[in-house]
């Protein structure tokens, strides 16, 4: 796992190291207004990110890759992050302060991750859930090219009755050779 660039972020891989600037991040409380909650200590979040610098599940059979969002001169603002399953496919997800929605900064972010998971590892098919009260992701998603699941691969992921299970396909043939050019 590597650093990531667009043309105002960086994406470091993110490590404990991270926890506290990343903890002041996710104190915001737009983050939460559809899910989760923030974490409950600058400790609980470094354990948290100890835990994950394995990159991979503890069986060994998913990836867990994570990386934080720095925009110059500010700061770390949120992360992106992806864990690839067996089969060529892969879950993300995101977040960001608040302070920086509605700028294009996690299309970017989530674009070039889309990219990395393609040409660096294979990926064919990447899914993303998200509540369905929730138009802002939702928008963000349909404008990277992710659409509907297939109603059996709902159904077989048991995602809550507020949530939306979308897709996209990557070309992961081509983005490996457009990596290598």
């Amino acid at each position: 796992m590597h650093s990531l660039r667009t043309a105002r972020l960086g994406l470091e891989p993110q490590r404990a190291s991270h926890a506290a600037e990343m903890f002041r991040v996710l104190r915001d409380p737009a983050i939460y207004r559809y899910e989760n909650q923030p974490p409950p200590s600058e400790l609980w979040l470094r354990d948290r990110y100890s835990h994950l610098e394995s990159r991979r599940s503890p069986d060994g059979r998913e990836r867990w890759l994570n990386w934080v969002m720095r925009l110059e001169p500010h700061g770390l603002i949120g992360y992106v992050q992806a864990t690839i399953h067996p089969g060529r496919r892969a879950a993300i997800g995101y977040e960001m302060a608040s302070a920086w929605w509605g700028q294009g900064l996690a299309s970017e972010a989530v674009q070039v991750v889309l990219g990395e998971l393609a040409a660096t590892y294979g990926v064919d098919e990447v899914y993303a859930i998200h509540k369905a009260a929730n138009t802002r992701s939702a928008r963000l998603l349909e404008r990277l090219g992710f659409g509907p699941a297939e109603p059996a691969v709902v159904a077989a992921a048991a995602i809550g009755l507020d949530e939306r299970l979308v897709v996209r396909w990557l070309d992961a043939a081509r983005a490996r050779a457009d990596v290598r050019h």
